[in-house]
């Protein structure tokens, strides 16, 4: 018997203690419900979930633990079984079943919230231990502080994560700098001019920019905006002569971002109270003095959090960077040459037939540490912002 097909018993057995443990309790007050310490369903919930959720732990435990195969399933039916009799037996008049059932969901809810901070944990040590395994094979200063990026899988690799960072920090500023205020005036004028027959087309039309495949935004990058920045800008104006370059990246991300940005703030420009705006107008304010006096100010905690995710989603990007920005590790200022970014030079460290104990691969783990670093300073600054402006709405 395979496991997959014990789990499936067990949630066979939850759903019949689910239905048998009302009845049950009911036999014994002869179907009077007003005699019962719970509500029938309760007495079903907590037998559902006192036999689903053991049985569920004693596979995920034997299948982490390395129990033998051959015998985890029938443990797991097992401990279905027992539970579903005990959980029907104590299904009796007098039992609270509601207390039990909202202990269980606590419980799951705690277990849940732990395997969240538990997996982030996880990620932070494992990067901090083969990060820790890189240093010691390569100096940190030469990192932190070269501005060479040349790996040679050979040996006497220049590993300075200086240009790989400037194309990051280049193509995210030039993406924001297009996205925030195109999504900010969109969710202005849906939530505060449009009305409800425009909103309901315009808002999902936006939308959609966020569903398509980042893929897609790649090509069209290299197919549709870098060749013509190349040759309407960039030829013209002297600055270069390629169809990949930062500008092009840019754009094509910040067009991705659009609907990050403009989705969540409109939410947030909602959710302002209206008597906000009812007392800004009353005072003879226009619209458009209530909007840039009151209802932004009063948003912008929210705003900074939809920056704040636009950026994230700005700094993780690959494929974009990959099609529209090339794979150049240098430090210009020039917004059409071809540069790159940190997420695609760990993926091209850890792409192929590589030894993972060289430096040249483990570099790829000291990069997505100082990425973490990176985002935990912007969420670190987002609260900041939030909090100093929250209190003078409170």
């Amino acid at each position: 018997m395979s496991l997959s097909l014990s789990v499936l018993l067990a949630i066979a057995l939850s759903a019949t203690a689910y239905f048998m443990a009302p009845r049950h309790a009911l036999r014994f007050v002869a179907g009077d419900r007003r005699k019962l310490a719970s509500l029938p369903k309760q007495y079903g919930l907590s037998a559902g979930l006192s036999v689903f959720l053991p049985a569920i732990l004693i596979a995920l435990i034997g299948g982490l633990g390395g129990l033998a195969p051959a015998f985890l399933p029938y443990i797991v039916i097992a401990v279905a079984a027992v539970a579903l009799v005990l959980s029907i037996w104590q299904s009796r008049p007098e039992f609270i079943a509601r207390n039990r059932a909202e202990s269980i969901i606590t419980l799951v809810l705690i277990a849940a919230s732990g395997v969240a901070i538990l997996t982030t944990v996880g990620i932070v040590l494992s990067m901090l231990f083969e990060t820790a395994n890189f240093f010691q094979d390569y100096d940190w200063k030469d990192f932190f502080f070269s501005t060479e990026w040349s790996p040679n899988f050979r040996g006497d690799s220049d590993l300075g994560i200086l240009p790989l960072l400037w194309g990051t920090l280049y193509i995210s500023l030039i993406a924001l700098a297009f996205a925030v205020p195109i999504g900010l005036f969109a969710a202005i004028y849906l939530s505060e001019y449009a009305g409800p027959r425009l909103r309901s087309i315009a808002k999902p039309a936006i939308e959609v920019l966020a569903g398509i495949p980042t893929i897609v935004y790649g090509l069209f990058a290299l197919v549709t905006v870098g060749p013509f920045l190349r040759d309407y800008f960039a030829v013209p104006m002297g600055f270069g002569q390629s169809a990949s370059s930062v500008l092009t990246a840019g754009l094509v991300m910040g067009v991705m971002l659009i609907p990050f940005v403009s989705s969540l703030s409109d939410d947030i420009f909602n959710a302002v109270p209206q008597t906000m705006r009812d007392g800004s107008l009353g005072l003879g304010a226009t619209k458009s003095e209530t909007i840039r006096q009151v209802v932004v100010p009063a948003a912008l905690p929210g705003i900074v959090g939809a920056v704040l995710l636009a950026a994230s989603r700005a700094i993780g990007e690959t494929m974009i960077v990959v099609l529209g920005a090339g794979a150049a590790a240098r430090l210009s200022l020039n917004p059409f040459e071809a540069m790159t970014t940190v997420t695609v030079k760990i993926v091209s460290q850890l792409t192929g037939d590589t030894d993972f104990a060289s430096p040249e691969t483990l570099v790829a783990f000291a990069l997505g540490l100082t990425l973490f670093v990176i985002t935990l300073g912007l969420n670190v600054f987002a609260l900041y912002i939030v909090r100093k402006y929250r209190e003078q709405y409170e």
